[in-house]
């Protein structure tokens, strides 16, 4: 099975996890995938925050430098967060002429948030937005705080 020529660097997804980490282009997540964040106390909070990437560099592209910036964008808002990087990937020995790469990258953030709504990740490649996005919820609860005796004990009967 063949990959689909890619003709510029693009986003090929985005996950959200606790933390993030890659090493040696393979990803490894914790708590990753969820799109809801439930806060149990007064705004602002604290939160600890990994952003999973991937990239499809075409061959045409390896061996060059590309910038991608990541923006955390609340509805309704200024961006809350912007982080630039750059990316490059080289041809490995052995590689079909014509085949595109992927590179991935992880980011681990202490994001501060100011209230509940619905936040986007947007991210650019070279300059151009691109459109796949994720987004996430902040909800707040005042259950998410407590320890499962005390929530079960609160929940009404």
């Amino acid at each position: 099975m063949e990959l689909l020529p890619v003709e510029e660097t693009a986003l090929e997804w985005v996950i959200i996890a606790d933390s993030a980490q890659v090493i040696g282009n393979k990803l490894f997540l914790l708590g990753g995938g969820w799109d809801v964040l439930l806060v149990g106390q007064q705004f602002p909070v604290e939160q600890s925050l990994g952003i999973a990437l991937s990239f499809r560099v075409p061959w045409q592209q390896t061996n060059q430098r590309h910038t991608a910036e990541i923006r955390i964008v609340p509805e309704h808002r200024q961006e809350l967060l912007k982080v630039g990087a750059q990316l490059e990937v080289g041809r490995p020995i052995g590689i079909r002429p014509g085949q595109s790469q992927r590179v991935q990258m992880a980011l681990n953030l202490l994001l501060s948030v100011t209230q509940g709504g619905i936040y986007e990740i947007v991210v650019s490649i070279n300059g151009e937005e691109q459109p796949r996005r994720t987004t996430f919820t902040v909800i707040t609860n005042p259950l998410a705080t407590m320890s499962p005796q005390t929530a079960i004990a609160s929940l009404p009967a």
